[in-house]
C-alpha cells in the first residue's frame, strides 16, 4: 500500500527546504513538520517596528560557488551587503577581521612589513612550538596583542571555559589581511535576501505541504507511517532517544529591544571582545538591509552565550573528543537505517555556514534523484 508522501521532511530549516524545494520540482510529494511557529530555522526574520529583524543572530550568506548562488538567488533578490564588523574591548573600537587597519589600532603599523614583524617578534617570544590548548594555540599564529585584546575573552565567552581548557584544534587558522580591507569574508558572493530570510525559506516552500507548531516526537509513529522515506535535520541524539548518551552544545539568548534613535552603533555588528561584558556582540539590524530602515527608531540584538540544557536550542556543538566520539556512534546507527535520511547542522553535529548547508541539500536531493530513477 502506497503512502501519502514520497518525504517526510522534519524541520523547515534552510536544509530541510532546500531539499523539499527540489523534490517538489522534480514532482515528489513532500511534508514539512516544524515545532516553531514560523519557517526558516535559525535563520528566521521577521518586521519589528518596521525593521527587518535576524531573530537568531546575524545571518550574511557568502559563498563562492557559483551553483550555490545560483540556487538561492531562484528564491530571493540579495542585496550588496558587506560584512565588516567591529570589535569594542575595553572602551576602544577595532576593525575586523584582523587587517591593517587592526594592526594600526594596535600598534600603529602604517605598512604591512611594519605590522607583520610586530607579529613574528610577539610569536618568537611565546616560543610556542607544539600547542596544547586554545590559548597556546592562538598565540602561537598571532601573537599575545591580537590574542588578548580580541580573541580571548570572546572566545571564553562564546564557550564557557578558559581557552588553556579548550582544544587548540578550535582554532585552525587565524586569517591576518596584511590590506586595508574590511570585508570579513574573502567569498565571491555576499548579501542578505531583500525582505529577509524567512520570505526566502517560504518560497522554497511554497506547494509544499508544511505544518508548523508541531512536533515530530508529539506522534512520531503516526509521521512516520504517512511518507515512503523521511528526512530528519533535527539533533541526532534526539532522533535516537538519547539512548547512547547526550551530545552538548552551546546555546544562545537574544535580547531585542526598539530604541527611539535612527542609529545606535553605526555598523551592523560590534563584537565586545573583553571577558567582562556578558554579551559577545551587539547587532543593528536595520544596517542589514537599507529598505526597512525606519526614521527615528532602530532595534539592536544583545547575544548572550549560555549553557545548554535539555528542551533548550541547541546552537554550536562542541567538538571535542569526547562528544566527537558518542557522535560517530550515532552516525553508526543513523547508516543502518533504512528509509531514513539526515541533514543538516544538528543532524550532523556541525556546525556549517549556510552555503555549505545549501550544497549538502543539493548533493542529497540529487543523490536521491538519482538512486530512484535507478530503481
Amino acid at each position: 500500500m502506497s503512502k501519502k508522501y514520497d518525504y517526510l521532511i522534519v524541520g523547515a530549516g534552510l536544509f530541510g527546504a532546500c531539499f523539499a524545494a527540489i523534490m517538489k520540482e522534480r514532482g515528489k510529494k513532500c511534508l514539512v513538520v516544524e515545532k516553531r511557529e514560523t519557517v526558516g530555522g535559525n535563520i528566521a526574520t521577521e518586521m519589528r517596528d518596521g525593521i527587518i529583524v535576524h531573530k537568531f543572530g546575524a545571518h550574511i550568506f557568502h559563498t563562492d560557488d557559483k551553483s550555490v548562488w545560483e540556487f538561492v538567488n531562484r528564491y530571493a533578490e540579495f542585496n550588496n551587503f558587506v560584512n565588516s564588523p567591529i570589535a569594542n574591548y575595553k572602551g576602544k573600537l577595532y576593525n575586523l577581521p584582523f587587517n591593517m587597519f587592526t594592526f594600526y589600532q594596535l600598534w600603529g603599523c602604517k605598512t604591512p612589513a611594519e605590522a607583520r614583524a610586530v607579529i613574528a617578534a610577539q610569536r618568537e617570544r611565546a616560543g610556542i612550538t607544539d600547542p596544547k590548548n586554545l590559548e597556546e594555540k592562538a598565540i602561537s599564529l598571532v601573537g599575545e596583542d591580537v590574542y588578548k585584546t580580541l580573541i580571548k575573552g570572546y572566545t571564553e565567552k562564546q564557550w564557557g571555559r578558559d581557552c588553556k581548557y579548550l582544544p587548540a584544534f578550535i582554532i585552525s587558522r587565524v586569517p591576518l589581511r596584511f590590506t586595508f580591507d574590511n570585508n570579513y569574508f574573502n567569498d565571491r558572493y555576499q548579501g542578505i535576501p531583500i525582505g529577509g530570510y524567512t520570505p526566502m525559506v517560504k518560497k522554497m516552500l511554497d506547494g509544499v505541504e508544511t505544518l508548523t507548531g508541531v512536533d515530530y516526537f508529539s506522534d512520531r509513529k503516526k509521521f512516520d507511517g504517512m511518507a515512503e522515506r523521511t528526512l530528519y535535520t533535527g539533533a541526532i541524539d534526539r532522533f535516537f532517544d538519547y539512548e547512547l548518551g547526550e551530545l552538548e552544545y552551546r546555546s544562545l539568548r537574544f535580547e531585542t529591544e526598539t530604541l527611539e534613535t535612527d542609529d545606535y552603533q553605526g555598523n551592523a555588528v560590534v563584537n565586545y571582545t573583553e571577558f567582562g561584558v556578558p554579551y559577545t556582540r551587539i547587532i543593528e539590524h536595520k544596517h542589514f538591509d537599507k529598505t526597512s530602515a525606519a526614521e527615528g527608531r532602530t532595534v539592536i540584538t544583545r547575544e548572550y552565550p549560555e549553557k545548554f540544557v535539555k528542551g533548550g536550542e541547541p546552537y554550536y556543538p562542541i567538538n571535542d573528543e569526547k562528544n566527537s566520539a558518542l557522535y560517530a556512534e550515532y552516525a553508526k546507527k543513523a547508516q543502518g537505517l533504512k528509509g531514513t535520511l539526515f541533514g543538516g547542522r544538528l543532524a550532523g553535529y556541525k556546525y556549517y555556514d549556510m552555503d555549505d548547508t545549501v550544497a549538502a541539500a543539493i548533493k542529497l536531493a540529487n543523490h536521491e534523484l538519482g538512486d530512484i530513477a535507478c530503481k
